[in-house]
């Protein structure tokens, strides 16, 4: 006796509390590997995302600090001469010098700032981008717990969104005694027959033969892999199995 299961189950919760803008599937929706599931509202990151990504781009305070950097560098070097020739002090001269670094601080002033502000909008894309919940697996929903306009909930203890369960491939998991310990290996082919009404034999193959042993019960676990890509087996039913 065998049982056919999902590969696995997965939860779609999310990450931040929020309010559901939309939720694009329903139970029973196929869905793709990161195929979007859930919107929430995100009217105030995106307003924070935009200033940021204009900040990022703004050349105003760069050109005006590169124009003060090259007029200031000019009377240096003007001052330079000057001094040279003795026709101004040493002061006059430093004094032009020291402007001329405060504007190359203020050019790098400036620039840092556009570097900060594509930091933040990076930041900000991600937290947009946490609003989004994808899919992480290929496969059904098979509940959808809450609805557009609720508040969804981050708490590990709080509602799921959805869940969903991969159905390609599926999980085979049978209990053997131990005297059938050595007769089963990894990479062996089992043929499984789901139980009426459902019909069908279908090839699987060992992915696992438990390396403990259950002492109660002197059984051991195997776990084999049954393709499904076009979705025809049904899921969470059992079945028979026969090793060739």
């Amino acid at each position: 006796d065998c049982l056919i299961e999902p590969y696995q189950r997965v939860e779609i919760r999310s990450p931040v509390p929020g309010l559901i803008k939309a939720i694009h599937v329903e139970r029973g929706s196929r869905v793709q590997k990161g195929q979007l599931l859930v919107e929430l509202d995100a009217g105030v990151e995106l307003a924070s995302l935009a200033g940021a990504r204009y900040r990022a781009q703004m050349q105003g305070q760069v050109r005006s600090a590169a124009g003060r950097v090259k007029f200031a560098q000019a009377k240096q070097q003007r001052f330079d001469e000057l001094s040279k020739q003795k026709y101004a002090s040493q002061h006059e001269r430093d004094e032009a010098e020291a402007e001329a670094e405060v504007a190359q601080a203020d050019l790098l002033e400036a620039r840092d700032n556009r570097e900060l502000a594509a930091l933040e909008a990076q930041r900000l894309s991600a937290q947009v981008e946490q609003r989004r919940l994808r899919s992480p697996i290929a496969g059904l929903v098979t509940d959808r717990s809450q609805h557009t306009g609720e508040l969804a909930q981050s708490a590990e203890g709080g509602k799921p969104i959805l869940k969903l369960a991969q159905i390609h491939p599926l999980r085979v998991e049978l209990v053997l005694p131990l005297a059938r310990h050595g007769a089963i290996r990894e990479g062996q082919t089992a043929i499984i027959e789901p139980e009426p009404p459902f019909k069908g034999r279908h090839s699987a193959k060992v992915k696992l033969v438990d390396r403990v042993m259950d002492a109660p019960s002197g059984t051991f676990r195997v776990l084999l892999e049954l393709p499904n890509p076009d979705g025809s087996i049904t899921a969470g039913v059992k079945c028979k199995a026969s090793f060739q």
